[in-house]
């Protein structure tokens, strides 16, 4: 069962992780947490498929610094098809929001040639916001299409009546030429 939490008590003293969350909207359960993370990523202009996490147990973020988390209940890694790139999430990632961008992250990383190399933000790029910037901690980075990070329940979605149906005629049309030959 999900649930929402906001926090307000104040941290114990020397809990730096603590204070980071205090006034944060805590949501639990793993549908709850899947709808917010997307719901959040897409808030701030980036597309629903550029962080696949699964099995999240909870997220939380405190808006008035922007302090976000999500944390699920195994390391996962994901392989990204449109850039070629393989990604390990740890079991929790934690970051800075703003719109349009992720800084000061943790958490994430990706593989370079034999090394996984941490990313340490993300940002949207260009002029119409279609590309993602992703930075190493060494400051090194690499920008994709927005577009090679669709969200995978937009890419399962059936394709729009009219393209079925034309694939319908040609699909019969092509039968009909091989039964008359």
């Amino acid at each position: 069962m999900a649930s929402l939490t906001v926090s307000t008590a104040t941290a114990a003293a020397g809990g730096n992780k603590n204070k980071e969350r205090d006034g944060a909207e805590v949501i639990t359960g793993a549908e709850a947490c899947f709808a917010h993370s997307k719901e959040m990523l897409k808030s701030l202009g980036f597309p629903g498929g550029v962080m696949p996490l699964r099995g999240l147990e909870e997220c939380g973020w405190v808006r008035e610094t922007g302090f976000v988390w999500m944390r699920q209940k195994a390391p996962y890694e994901h392989y990204f098809s449109g850039t070629g790139t393989r990604v390990r999430y740890d079991a929790e990632v934690t970051a800075y929001v703003e719109d349009g961008r992720m800084k000061r992250m943790t958490g994430v990383r990706s593989k370079q040639v034999m090394l996984w190399v941490p990313i340490v933000e993300m940002s949207l790029d260009g002029e119409k916001r279609d590309k993602i910037y992703f930075k190493s901690n060494v400051g090194i980075g690499r920008s994709f299409p927005a577009s090679a990070f669709p969200d995978e329940e937009e890419e399962a979605k059936p394709k729009n009546e009219g393209e079925e149906k034309k694939e319908n005629v040609d699909d019969k049309a092509a039968a009909d030429d091989a039964a008359s030959k």
